[in-house]
């Protein structure tokens, strides 16, 4: 089985070539095998500053601060007249997905947001760019006059983190901006909960649904991942339903968990989920990652591992199954799954910013496979039935625990490169359950 992207070879004739009665269903154009996702473009910038600086600028320290545009423009060329910026990398918790998703894969992921009209080197724009994968496709970007957001994290005398939020135009993604023909020939489309939560007037909540639209009609998963407690637990029900009516997939840390079901087990709020979505991905900090979705009941598959005790006595009892959406289910069994932190875990973390980005890109990764490789082997038993990930539950969790290691373990929430040769060359223990 070849997933999407370039892969190294070890065998000496080509593998298309090893079955001729495959050659009829190869195509030149893989359809499917991408994903697109919606973002509030932006660029992290941290910098070493003196409690003067602070004061000039009105922040409070250890607090975060919204910013307007003229008080960012001043604060940035301050920065970067003194050469006191340490770091800019490109942001946003979809970018940072779709960029984590293409180093996997080695293949095409679509952003829609905006992009600065005039870009000069060394800008932050300019490392926007610089720091996204070459396979991210950036054409459908919308031009704006003026900045994207950025976000200052200025690190006092002390130690202490102070954070300035400058918007800019992040939000200004309009609905025609929004190409239908990118969406329905995707495998997903890839949402967070800060789209839909901007200022009044402003256009990215109409732009993120008529991309919901668009996917709904084209029968593509709707993604979301939720972002913060903060803004899910203003309105928790507000949430509910709208997972209810236009998501099949939400992506979540405890906290958000928690804020979202009332529930503070991971296992017992990802079940709650279950209620309103197809599949849940919960990662849990030191706990580990929970995953739940939903299988036909005839064709569920014990594990292997031990059962594991809970809120849900033996809960990963099937998680060798694959999932699939509920609405495809006959007789539908929920079936969950969990891992420990890969290694216990990184012996000094780095950064657990994107973390859960990175877990979800893997997730991406292995629902695209299942398609890119329905259109290659349309007669394969493998898609006798309607499932949503070409793996088992158990094994999309060992990825997604995985990929989520790498990202601990280094400064960026952005992947440099895909995982270690070693384990790249022992696909068939990820994927073949």
């Amino acid at each position: 089985m070849k997933f999407p992207g370039k892969r190294k070879s070890k065998h000496y004739f080509p593998v298309s070539a090893r079955d001729p009665l495959l050659q009829a269903t190869q195509q030149e154009q893989e359809e499917g095998s991408w994903v697109v996702g919606i973002d509030q473009t932006l660029v992290d910038i941290e910098a070493k500053v003196d409690d003067g600086f602070l004061q000039r600028y009105g922040l409070s320290a250890g607090h975060s601060l919204v910013i307007d545009d003229a008080t960012a423009e001043a604060l940035y060329h301050e920065l970067m007249r003194d050469e006191l910026i340490s770091h800019q990398f490109a942001g946003g918790t979809i970018g940072n997905t779709l960029h984590n998703y293409s180093v996997l894969a080695d293949d095409r992921s679509v952003l829609l947001g905006v992009m600065c009209n005039s870009i000069q080197i060394g800008s932050y724009a300019y490392r926007y760019l610089c720091n996204t994968s070459s396979r991210m496709d950036l054409n459908y970007l919308q031009g704006v006059d003026g900045a994207i957001g950025r976000c200052f994290t200025l690190i006092g005398e002390q130690g202490e983190r102070t954070f300035a939020i400058s918007p800019g135009l992040m939000n200004q993604l309009k609905a025609d901006s929004i190409p239908e023909e990118v969406i329905a020939g995707a495998s997903a489309l890839v949402l967070t909960s800060y789209l839909v939560r901007c200022q009044p007037g402003e256009p990215m909540p109409e732009a993120t649904l008529r991309a919901i639209a668009f996917a709904k009609k084209h029968n593509v998963p709707v993604v979301l991942t939720l972002g913060t407690k903060y803004v899910i637990q203003d309105n928790p029900q507000f949430w509910r339903d709208f997972l209810r009516e236009h998501v099949s997939i939400v992506a979540m840390n405890e906290e958000e968990a928690l804020a979202l079901t009332g529930e503070a087990d991971p296992l017992l709020a990802a079940n709650m989920a279950l209620d309103w979505v197809d599949l849940v991905l919960c990662t849990a900090g030191p706990t580990g990652l929970y995953m739940a979705g939903f299988t036909e009941e005839e064709f569920k598959r014990k594990t292997n591992h031990p059962l594991l005790p809970g809120a849900i006595a033996e809960f990963n009892q099937y998680e060798f199954s694959r999932a699939m959406r509920q609405r495809d289910c006959q007789q539908p069994l929920r079936i969950f799954s969990h891992i420990a932190p890969y290694m216990g875990g990184p012996e000094k973390i780095m950064n657990t910013n994107g973390a859960g980005d990175a877990a979800l890109a893997a997730l991406l990764h292995d629902i695209t496979a299942n398609n890119f490789h329905r259109q290659k082997v349309p007669n394969s038993s493998k898609h006798a039935r309607e499932y949503l990930t070409y793996s088992s539950l158990a094994q999309v969790c060992k990825y997604a625990n995985r990929v989520s290691y790498q990202v601990l373990n280094q400064h960026s929430p952005r992947l440099t490169r895909g995982l270690p040769e070693r384990e790249d060359s022992l696909e068939e223990s990820y994927w073949d359950r």
